[in-house]
């Protein structure tokens, strides 16, 4: 594992590569300027959604010296725009710029810019980067194991719809184990801008790539962190390179022969640990199957709450950026603490915006604000800023 010092959330990318030849940012920054010149683009907006237009234009379009925290369009961002219709790209570029730029300013809205979903926080692999490696969190007995049902997953989507436009459904388990998993899909159609689903890919079944396809998925990010079979089995542990590798290529013939004008975006991610892994090899496997290939930084939080203080002191961007709702409805602000030490509180109790605005997560936004990371467990043991 890499020596760490600070792992930075936003655009972790190690190394990202697109297969897309039209990735061009001029072309994008056209077609931006052509979306945002058409008053029917705005009728939906509120007065506060055009202000922060405003302030993303002028990041944009005009050059503006000094060190103030500017919006900008980094190459996966690119692409997610340039899969979008017109008319949702002022919305896009709110809530784009509410997910990047709020959490630098350390600016608070009603609602968290990203939520992160968990159908199950089971996983069939035993990474070692990963915290399901941690025994006391996997036991069954200790009450971390289990699965969303489809009831509460709608309750959580019906509250976000129309206030949260960028998800997951991912976090601490493999979201594939999920019984319900194609409901869910199915229920997501035509609600959100983006949303992201993130899978080993060793449990894709023909009904749920078909749901996937046909259901609300911008974005799908198959993980896999190695080329060479016996390396994918050294970090993917139970993991087999051959049986993902077959599962992808089916991915792409269904979408190639049943879905040709679907715009969801294809991923194959791994996470950088070692110099065994190359992109080159990497792009190699996987470059004609999806559309990008890339390398994410290693977070070192396999777990936080024996390692040793991180002497962090900036504050953690999580907490103005993303929320977590796990499999029974308990809200957390990251999955670093994957045992929800410092959960506000549950779902089912509160609404979203209560949860992102209660006192106990208002509480731990001071404390980070004060440089209080080392009063704060497991917090002080985290490099995530």
């Amino acid at each position: 594992m890499s020596i760490f010092k600070e792992y930075k959330k936003l655009n972790s990318f190690n190394e990202f590569v697109s297969k897309n030849i039209e990735n061009d940012q001029n072309l994008i920054l056209k077609k931006i300027k052509t979306a945002l010149s058409n008053s029917i683009n705005y009728d939906s907006l509120s007065i506060k959604q055009k202000e922060i237009l405003a302030i993303v234009k002028k990041d944009l379009f005009e050059d503006n010296l000094g060190n103030e925290i500017k919006f900008k369009l980094s190459k996966h961002v690119i692409e997610e725009i340039k899969r979008l219709e017109e008319k949702k790209i002022p919305l896009y570029l709110v809530h784009r710029y509410r997910y990047e730029v709020y959490p630098e300013k350390l600016i608070l809205d009603d609602y968290p810019p990203y939520l992160q979903i968990e159908p199950s926080s089971i996983c069939n692999y035993r990474c070692v980067f990963c915290f399901e490696t941690d025994k006391t969190f996997t036991d069954k007995k200790a009450g971390f194991m289990g699965t969303m049902n489809f009831d509460l997953f709608k309750k959580i989507i019906d509250q976000a719809e129309g206030n949260i436009e960028f998800l997951s459904l991912a976090s601490r388990g493999e979201p594939l184990i999920c019984k319900d998993i194609v409901k869910m899909f199915n229920y997501t159609e035509d609600k959100f801008l983006n949303l992201k689903v993130n899978t080993n890919a060793s449990l894709l079944t023909e009904e749920k790539i078909h749901a996937i396809l046909s259901g609300g998925v911008g974005t799908i990010v198959f993980s896999a962190d190695a080329a060479d079979a016996k390396l994918y089995s050294k970090l993917r542990v139970n993991g087999k390179l051959d049986r993902v590798l077959k599962n992808i290529e089916m991915f792409k013939d269904i979408k190639e022969k049943k879905y040709p004008n679907n715009r969801i975006i294809t991923r194959v991610s791994g996470v950088r640990v070692n110099n065994e892994q190359s992109i080159d090899s990497m792009t190699k496997l996987w470059g004609e199957l999806v559309d990008q290939v890339a390398f994410v930084d290693y977070n070192p939080w396999e777990n936080v709450y024996v390692s040793k203080e991180s002497n962090i002191k900036k504050p953690c961007s999580d907490l103005w950026r993303r929320m977590f709702v796990w499999w029974d409805g308990k809200t957390n602000p990251c999955d670093t603490d994957y045992k929800s030490i410092l959960s506000p509180g549950g779902f089912e109790q509160n609404s979203l915006k209560d949860l992102w605005k209660s006192k106990a997560y208002s509480k731990l936004r001071e404390q980070h604000i004060k440089n209080e990371r080392k009063k704060l467990f497991p917090c002080k043991n985290c490099y995530v800023t």
